[in-house]
Formats: C-alpha cells, structure tokens, sequence
C-alpha cells in the first residue's frame, strides 16, 4: 500500500505530471521506494477515482496532453492517517543472502566474484549518496522539511555503509577459506 503514499507525498511537495513523478522517483524516492513508469499511472487513475488527488485544469485540454495532479484534502488526510499508523518491519529478503547461504550446500566457486562485483556496486551507490548530501543539504538548509528529508538519505548512507562493510567482511571470510582448502 506504499506506493500510492509515496505519490501523495511527491505531489504535496510539488504539483507533478506522470512523466515528473517518474523522474522524481529516478532521482530521490526511487532510491528508497521502487516504481516504474506504468505503476505511477496506474496509480494516479486510483487515486483520482478514490478523490484522494485531481488533475489541474488546463488551458486547452486535448488527448495526450500532459495532466499535471494536485493532493486534495483527502489525500492529505490519508497520507496523515498513514502516516501516524503503526507497522511492523519488514523482514529482510535478498537474494544475495540467500545465493550464500546456498553456497554453503553447492560450493562457492566463483561467488567472491559476485561479493566483489556487490561491493563495488555498494561503494559507487555510497558515493552518490553522500555527493547528493554534500549537494542537497548544506549546513543553511536547516527547516524541518529539509531536516527530515537528509535523515531518509542518511539512513540510506548507513545502509550502504553496512553493506560495504559486510561485504567486505565476507570477502575476507573467502580469503581464509580459500587459505584453509588443502592444496590439492
């Protein structure tokens, strides 16, 4: 049920089109919450038939011309009551972890070069996280908006820092495994 909240919330920051929304979602909350093109539109059709956004009238309507949508109060009113209900996490589910633990059972010739190809994906993902910081959040851009929005990337910054390290972690394990293997 998160998506259609994560919409909400992108078009109560900034009135948007189907098309803006999904080069938002590329740029900042795709990197927390995942959306193709064809679910946002599916989407918006929700949730304009639930009264929860509106299309803003245009000059000239004519078919394929962009809409550009607006939050209405209902919306805002969802968006608030989801915000303040109470969920549980979500258990982990990756496939990397789980490739792992099958290594253990099959072997695990050639998975360092997976860990090693993960890593490297990690620490790129790092880096562009903390450039974004760098660019986004300089020390005067103190509101709160502005506050709570660094801590969504923050969290995605420790994420990926924990993720580098684990990796890193796991590459050395293989290295003392492959240390420890009898010569053959």
């Amino acid at each position: 049920m998160s998506l259609p909240h994560a919409i909400l919330t992108a078009l109560l920051e900034k009135p948007s089109s189907g098309l803006e929304l999904t080069r938002r979602f590329d740029r900042s909350i795709g990197y927390f919450w995942s959306a193709t093109h064809q679910q946002i539109y599916r989407e918006l059709g929700k949730l304009e038939q639930a009264g929860h956004i509106r299309a803003l009238p245009t000059a000239a309507p004519s078919r394929g011309q962009k809409k550009d949508y607006e939050v209405l109060p209902a919306g805002r009113a969802e968006l608030t009551d989801w915000v303040r209900r109470s969920e549980d996490p979500k258990p982990i589910r990756d496939a990397l972890l789980l490739r792992l633990r099958a290594a253990a059972v099959v072997g695990t010739e050639g998975f360092a070069d997976e860990l090693r190809r993960h890593l490297a994906l990690h620490r790129a993902q790092l880096e562009e996280y903390l450039g974004m910081e760098e660019r986004q959040f300089p020390p005067e851009r103190d509101s709160e908006a502005d506050r709570l929005r660094h801590l969504v990337l923050r969290g995605g910054i420790e994420l990926e820092r924990f993720w580098t390290g684990w990796l890193a972690e796991a590459l050395a394990a293989f290295d003392d495994l492959d240390r420890r293997k009898p010569d053959c």
